[in-house]
């Protein structure tokens, strides 16, 4: 018999991550049974300004092998650490030992109920700091595109989602049968990294800080020598004085601060250039390519050929 994959549609539904489940198990050949379902016999509103008339009720979570939460917008997991009371009874007809997953912002809905207490999980990274206020109890992790804890999965934002179905398809069934659904998908079937890789972290405006001018200044000779003492130099005062002024204004060491511009402008350089990786990382001050490969594989999780052929926009 199929393995039956319950997929709990909850308003505001992300309508992207509804289709995930359908098209990667959908692809394995009739070894599951995918069923989209709704707390209640009422149309779920998407956030892409359509709704869904669903063909299954809550009864469908009684009768999965699989119960998967895709992303949603729904107040109360989301905004308040509280279940609605038409989603806990629905949530209640799961089975014991039941496989449980969350796609993106779903993974507020399995905190709401209590499901990832104790365990590690992930989310999408932009609300990493809202799930952490509504549920300390889950041990969050923003650097992973997903985490599998056996019964429960949980997988970062959106496209993630094909990365964790893609992960459980491998896990039931071998990696031949995975990489036929990847094909069908025309997804990669494993990506390298986490979703760290995909942060947004735009530098703060330069304004009346102390140490502004000089981070500034460094950012035009990120190839250069700029030792801790030179910077210091740069904002008359001391080393100590300006260690500390830059960590209050900042939140970080000038040290830290400046790999991190470091990798940036080598990303940028990845993406937009065919520099060789040698001169990448001259360029960008890391030194040798052995030390750039070194740093985004502990920053990033990938290497730097790996991140330019996923990143780098197509020639013309």
């Amino acid at each position: 018999m199929p393995h039956v994959v319950a997929v709990l549609a909850l308003t505001e539904a992300v309508g992207y991550d509804l289709t995930i489940p359908s098209m990667v198990f959908g692809a394995a050949e009739g070894r599951y049974d995918v069923r989209i379902c709704g707390a209640d016999s009422k149309p779920v509103r998407t956030l892409d300004g359509y709704s869904l008339l669903l063909d299954h009720g809550p009864e469908a979570l009684a009768e999965a092998d699989t119960v998967i939460v895709p992303g949603t917008r729904i107040g109360g997991p989301r905004y308040e650490g509280r279940l609605p009371a038409e989603v806990a009874e629905a949530l209640a007809l799961i089975r014991p030992g039941t496989r449980v997953m969350s796609i993106c912002t779903g993974a507020f809905v399995l905190g709401a109920a209590g499901i990832l207490d104790g365990r590690p999980a992930t989310t999408h990274w932009q609300h990493m700091d809202q799930f952490r206020q509504l549920y300390p109890k889950v041990l969050l992790n923003e650097d992973v595109l997903f985490v599998d804890d056996g019964d429960v999965l949980t997988s970062a934002g959106l496209a993630a989602g094909i990365d964790l179905c893609l992960h459980v398809l491998r896990s039931d069934h071998g990696s031949e049968v995975a990489n036929h659904a990847a094909r069908y998908c025309v997804v990669p079937s494993w990506r390298d990294g986490g979703q760290r890789q995909f942060i947004e972290r735009p530098m703060p405006e330069i304004g009346e800080a102390s140490t502004a001018s000089t981070r500034a200044w460094a950012l035009e000779r990120l190839g250069g020598d700029l030792q801790l003492e030179c910077l210091a130099e740069h904002a008359r005062m001391s080393v100590r004085t300006f260690s500390r002024r830059f960590r209050a204004e900042t939140g970080m060491s000038p040290g830290k601060w400046l790999l991190g511009q470091r990798l940036e402008h080598a990303r940028r350089l990845l993406e937009t250039t065919d520099l060789p990786v040698d001169r990448v990382a001259a360029d960008s001050g890391l030194g040798t390519a052995a030390s750039l490969r070194q740093h985004l594989k502990a920053n990033l999780g990938v290497s730097p050929l790996s991140y330019r052929k996923a990143f780098q926009a197509p020639r013309s």
